[in-house]
Protein backbone atom coordinates (compact mmCIF):
# COMPACT_ATOMS: atom_id res chain seq x y z
CA UNK A 1 0.00 0.00 0.00
CA UNK A 2 2.41 2.71 0.66
CA UNK A 3 4.61 1.39 -2.29
CA UNK A 4 1.71 2.57 -4.48
CA UNK A 5 1.41 5.55 -3.16
CA UNK A 6 5.21 6.43 -2.90
CA UNK A 7 4.75 5.31 -7.15
CA UNK A 8 1.93 8.21 -7.16
CA UNK A 9 3.25 11.04 -5.47
CA UNK A 10 6.56 10.05 -8.08
CA UNK A 11 4.75 10.40 -10.84
CA UNK A 12 3.05 13.33 -9.79
CA UNK A 13 6.52 14.82 -9.38
CA UNK A 14 7.56 13.67 -12.62
CA UNK A 15 4.26 15.14 -14.26
CA UNK A 16 5.13 18.61 -12.41
CA UNK A 17 8.72 18.58 -13.61
CA UNK A 18 7.53 17.87 -17.28
CA UNK A 19 4.83 20.65 -17.40
CA UNK A 20 7.22 23.03 -16.18
CA UNK A 21 9.90 22.09 -18.55
CA UNK A 22 7.63 22.41 -21.15
CA UNK A 23 5.84 25.65 -20.28
CA UNK A 24 6.48 28.60 -22.09
CA UNK A 25 9.87 30.28 -22.72
CA UNK A 26 10.02 33.29 -20.86
CA UNK A 27 9.77 35.94 -23.57
CA UNK A 28 13.30 37.74 -25.22
CA UNK A 29 12.82 41.09 -23.30
CA UNK A 30 11.13 42.09 -20.23
CA UNK A 31 10.30 45.12 -18.76
CA UNK A 32 12.62 46.89 -15.99
CA UNK A 33 11.44 47.07 -12.76
CA UNK A 34 13.45 50.70 -11.05
CA UNK A 35 13.68 52.14 -7.64
CA UNK A 36 12.32 55.17 -7.37
CA UNK A 37 15.07 57.17 -7.72
CA UNK A 38 16.33 55.41 -10.70
CA UNK A 39 12.63 55.99 -11.78
CA UNK A 40 13.25 59.50 -11.76
CA UNK A 41 16.29 59.49 -13.30
CA UNK A 42 14.78 57.57 -16.30
CA UNK A 43 11.65 60.27 -16.55
CA UNK A 44 13.96 62.76 -17.42
CA UNK A 45 15.29 60.73 -20.37
CA UNK A 46 14.21 62.78 -23.80
CA UNK A 47 10.68 61.45 -25.53
CA UNK A 48 10.24 59.05 -22.04
CA UNK A 49 5.97 58.57 -21.68
CA UNK A 50 4.65 58.64 -17.89
CA UNK A 51 1.86 56.82 -18.00
CA UNK A 52 0.02 55.99 -14.22
CA UNK A 53 -2.16 53.34 -14.99
CA UNK A 54 -4.77 53.59 -11.62
CA UNK A 55 -7.91 55.21 -11.69
CA UNK A 56 -8.53 58.68 -12.40
CA UNK A 57 -10.05 59.19 -8.93
CA UNK A 58 -6.46 57.83 -7.82
CA UNK A 59 -4.84 59.76 -10.14
CA UNK A 60 -6.61 63.30 -8.83
CA UNK A 61 -5.63 62.68 -5.89
CA UNK A 62 -1.88 62.80 -6.58
CA UNK A 63 0.15 61.73 -9.56
CA UNK A 64 4.30 62.13 -11.07
CA UNK A 65 4.03 65.16 -12.87
CA UNK A 66 3.90 64.74 -16.51
CA UNK A 67 2.25 61.63 -16.23
CA UNK A 68 -0.96 60.91 -18.35
CA UNK A 69 -3.42 58.85 -16.75
CA UNK A 70 -4.62 55.38 -18.45
CA UNK A 71 -6.83 53.14 -15.97
CA UNK A 72 -5.51 49.90 -16.88
CA UNK A 73 -8.87 48.00 -16.19
CA UNK A 74 -10.23 50.17 -19.07
CA UNK A 75 -10.67 50.86 -22.48
CA UNK A 76 -8.59 54.52 -21.75
CA UNK A 77 -5.20 52.32 -21.52
CA UNK A 78 -5.52 50.03 -24.57
CA UNK A 79 -6.19 53.36 -26.40
CA UNK A 80 -3.47 55.41 -24.93
CA UNK A 81 -0.93 52.16 -25.83
CA UNK A 82 -2.21 52.90 -29.02
CA UNK A 83 -1.09 56.64 -29.30
CA UNK A 84 2.25 55.96 -27.50
CA UNK A 85 5.37 55.41 -29.13
CA UNK A 86 6.41 51.85 -29.43
CA UNK A 87 10.39 53.26 -29.88
CA UNK A 88 10.71 55.90 -27.01
CA UNK A 89 11.01 54.80 -23.46
CA UNK A 90 7.64 54.32 -21.52
CA UNK A 91 7.26 54.62 -17.79
CA UNK A 92 4.49 52.99 -15.92
CA UNK A 93 3.63 53.19 -12.15
CA UNK A 94 0.23 52.09 -10.14
CA UNK A 95 0.05 52.31 -6.28
CA UNK A 96 1.64 49.15 -5.28
CA UNK A 97 3.09 47.82 -8.72
CA UNK A 98 0.85 45.27 -9.09
CA UNK A 99 -1.36 46.85 -12.17
CA UNK A 100 1.94 48.28 -13.87
CA UNK A 101 3.47 44.85 -13.56
CA UNK A 102 0.15 43.81 -15.97
CA UNK A 103 0.66 47.10 -17.84
CA UNK A 104 4.14 46.42 -19.05
CA UNK A 105 3.85 42.98 -19.26
CA UNK A 106 0.80 44.21 -22.04
CA UNK A 107 3.05 46.93 -23.69
CA UNK A 108 6.00 44.62 -24.36
CA UNK A 109 3.70 41.94 -25.13
CA UNK A 110 2.14 44.92 -27.92
CA UNK A 111 5.95 45.56 -29.00
CA UNK A 112 7.52 48.11 -27.12
CA UNK A 113 10.92 48.31 -26.49
CA UNK A 114 12.06 50.43 -23.40
CA UNK A 115 9.08 49.65 -20.68
CA UNK A 116 9.96 50.62 -17.01
CA UNK A 117 7.89 50.03 -14.05
CA UNK A 118 8.43 52.02 -10.79
CA UNK A 119 8.96 49.51 -7.77
CA UNK A 120 6.32 49.60 -5.60
CA UNK A 121 4.50 51.94 -7.36
CA UNK A 122 3.00 56.01 -6.46
CA UNK A 123 3.36 54.23 -2.18
CA UNK A 124 7.35 54.08 -3.13
CA UNK A 125 7.42 57.18 -4.56
CA UNK A 126 5.56 59.27 -1.86
CA UNK A 127 8.00 57.61 0.79
CA UNK A 128 10.85 58.24 -1.21
CA UNK A 129 9.94 61.96 -0.40
CA UNK A 130 9.58 62.29 -4.84
CA UNK A 131 7.62 65.39 -6.33
CA UNK A 132 3.45 64.66 -6.12
CA UNK A 133 1.12 67.07 -7.88
CA UNK A 134 -2.34 67.19 -7.99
Amino acid sequence: MQLIQYMRISALFMLLIGLMACGDAPAQSTSSVLDAAKFEQTINTAGAQLVDVRTPGEYSSGHIEKAINADIYTDAFRQRMAQLDKNKPVLVYCASGVRSSNAARQLKQAGFTQVYDLRGGFNAWRSAGKKVVR
